[in-house]
């Protein structure tokens, strides 16, 4: 029992001493995205006459729930750079879709009990949708195309090398399929300090 408790503080004493440097930042928690994909109608079985176009793509929505993980190096004051990455999961017409993103940029962070910070992010989304359960729509094939976010959020401190992440907000720009989707990301979870 005594050896766990000088084990506590220790960690407690190692952890006081890295937040005093405060130079990296890690991150995970839950995310959500309300996910824009683009889906194509189901056209006629017969072949397209000569003048004929194919069907226009179609945006619906889907309620994507998963993760969403980042590490801040703090370089200068309140500069950082952030590499970001998430992957969110749900189902659209009855196919399992998947949307994982990998960004990284600049963040800007004010230090403080309450600390808010901005983000502008850059790299690719990654986009998989299953077989659809009806026959009107047809899914779009696995894509990665670019990506970016940007957003910001406030984290609160909980104790000398942690934070909550109260929220994070993102307006996520993706280029799939052809299209470009405008999406929000919501995003909470814990902020560990070294």
């Amino acid at each position: 029992m005594c050896i766990r408790t000088l084990f506590f503080v220790l960690i407690l004493v190692v952890a006081g001493q890295c937040r005093a440097q405060d130079k990296i930042e890690l991150f995970g928690g839950f995310s959500y995205v309300r996910g824009a994909i683009e889906v194509r109608p189901n056209g006629p079985l017969v072949a397209c006459p000569p003048n004929c176009s194919p069907p226009s793509p179609v945006t619906q929505h889907a309620n994507l729930n998963g993760w969403n993980v980042s590490g801040t190096y703090k370089m200068a004051g309140l500069l950082g750079l952030t590499a970001d990455f998430g992957g969110h999961y749900g189902i659209l017409n009855g196919g399992t879709t998947h949307l994982n993103t990998f960004l990284f940029g600049p963040q800007l962070s004010f230090p403080g009990r309450i600390s808010p910070f901005v983000h502008g992010l850059f790299g690719g989304a990654h986009e998989s949708v299953g077989a659809f359960s009806t026959a009107v729509f047809f899914p779009p094939g696995p894509q990665t195309a670019f990506a970016f976010a940007i957003g910001g959020g406030t984290d609160v401190k909980a104790a000398p090398f942690v934070s909550l992440r109260l929220i994070q907000l993102d307006y996520l720009h993706t280029r799939l399929d052809g299209g470009t989707q405008n999406q929000p990301r919501l995003s909470a979870g814990v902020v560990l300090h070294f």
